[in-house]
């Protein structure tokens, strides 16, 4: 029943989300849209080695992308690379094929598995999931091509002693 997907908690959720403000120097930014509903967002993310360092998120979608969206600002810091992956990978699944929702600190995301009889809502739950995913993947290449114009220019790199003084 569509009452099931607009309940106390997920508009709780939605009126509530957190780190709104865009970053000033993110690493990476993504914007994706849901064609289908119009919902969108913007992710500025920042990393520290593998974990997330920053988050900042401007949504504009329905209440079930916001919900998510309040889910993904809580939690995404301090996060790793790969287990944001595997965040991507349980909605979805939690999504198309009615497997159990994420655990954990994610937990909360059980509050969205009645949109998996509203296809059509997919698109907006996954938005801020598939936006942080998109900009690790960008923060990860620009790193490999990084490392890869350093070994490709040794002009660049900085040459050491046996004692590792420059």
């Amino acid at each position: 029943m569509v009452a099931d997907l607009y309940n106390k908690t997920i508009l709780s959720l939605a009126g509530n989300i957190e780190r709104t403000e865009r970053l000033g120097a993110p690493d990476a930014t993504v914007f994706l849209d849901s064609p289908l509903c119009g919902s969108r967002i913007t992710v500025d993310l920042k990393m520290n080695g593998d974990k997330v360092s920053d988050y900042g998120a401007e949504v504009k979608a329905c209440a079930l992308g916001q919900a998510a969206s309040a889910v993904m600002a809580k939690h995404v810091v301090g996060q790793s690379s790969a287990a944001l992956r595997q965040l991507a990978k349980d909605m979805r699944a939690m999504l198309k094929e009615k497997a159990q929702p994420p655990g954990g600190v994610w937990a909360e995301l059980e509050v969205l598995q009645p949109v998996a009889d509203y296809k059509a809502r997919h698109g907006s739950v996954m938005l801020p999931f598939e936006a942080v995913v998109r900009a690790i993947d960008e923060i990860e290449a620009q790193r490999e091509a990084a490392t890869d114009t350093a070994a490709a220019d040794p002009a660049h790199a900085t040459v050491t002693d046996n004692h590792g003084r420059s």
